[in-house]
């Protein structure tokens, strides 16, 4: 049966199935989170393992999908960062523009930016710069979805309603959790077939974060012709189409996180 979650401080819905099931809102994050870490630096590892003791789960899978469990856990947090996440660049040919589209540095590429400044910074409390680290895990990520870059006259795909195998839910639900919940793999599977095929490494990354970049190529899918279908019912035709599309995006955003992590602890 299926049932509502939020993703993304909020904002964003996410299609949840049983227990067994899939997920990329959780799960997705995690597997870009174990992508990076296979890629870390003893200097790099040291420094994670360091900032995230006393962590219920001291990884960076572990921490991967913190910062969409803020609204429970820090209401005021959550609420402030909720914008964090995402930036609408479809409208706009998917060229981003910082004064157009993240007024207030709101955004996923000013907070990426901001974030990894804090984590890079070895003056900054222990505490601050552990929150920081936590962000960068989780929007590395969200900048390799391509709904999080996509239309805003849709809320990213949200509101935008279709249907697969009899069940209702939206664009963005089903590429944040539908496709990957299609093949029916477990967590570990879903790894090793993401490690199957190891993505041209990074060249360390040059401060500020090159987010612009992930986050124009993340819009340009979401923008490409037959993402949007034509009808509300698709198929498995559509998912032979575009999951390679997500397991690509998913290993990009594994190696681009570990050279990141590497450039900026990792010193």
């Amino acid at each position: 049966m299926l049932r509502r979650i939020l993703f993304c401080g909020g904002l964003l819905a996410v299609l949840a199935l049983p227990s067994s099931a899939f997920a990329w809102g959780k799960a997705g994050h995690r597997l870009v989170a174990q992508l990076a870490d296979a890629d870390l630096t003893p200097a790099a590892r040291a420094e994670v393992d360091r900032l995230l003791a006393g962590e219920p789960d001291p990884t960076l899978a572990g921490v991967a999908s913190w910062a969409d469990e803020l609204r429970e856990s820090d209401p005021d947090l959550g609420r402030r960062s909720a914008k964090w996440h995402y930036v609408n660049i479809g409208e706009s040919n998917c060229r981003y523009s910082a004064r157009r589209d993240c007024p207030n540095g709101d955004c996923v590429v000013e907070a990426l930016k901001t974030q990894t400044a804090i984590l890079a910074d070895r003056s900054r409390p222990r505490a601050e710069r552990a929150q920081a680290l936590k962000f960068v895990v989780h929007f590395v990520g969200d900048a390799h979805q391509p709904m999080h870059a996509g239309y805003g006259h849709d809320r990213g795909g949200n509101t935008h309603q279709i249907n697969f195998r009899g069940r209702g839910t939206n664009l963005h639900s089903f590429w944040d959790s539908g496709m990957l919940n299609s093949a029916r793999l477990s967590g570990d599977a879903w790894l090793a077939r993401l490690q199957q095929r190891a993505p041209t490494r990074e060249r360390t990354p040059v401060l500020p974060v090159p987010a612009v970049a992930w986050v124009q190529a993340s819009c340009r899918i979401a923008v490409s012709p037959g993402v949007y279908p034509p009808r509300a019912r698709i198929d498995e035709a559509y998912v032979q189409a575009h999951l390679p599309q997500v397991e690509q995006q998913l290993r990009d955003a594994g190696a681009r996180l570990g050279a990141l992590l590497n450039a900026t602890l990792g010193r």
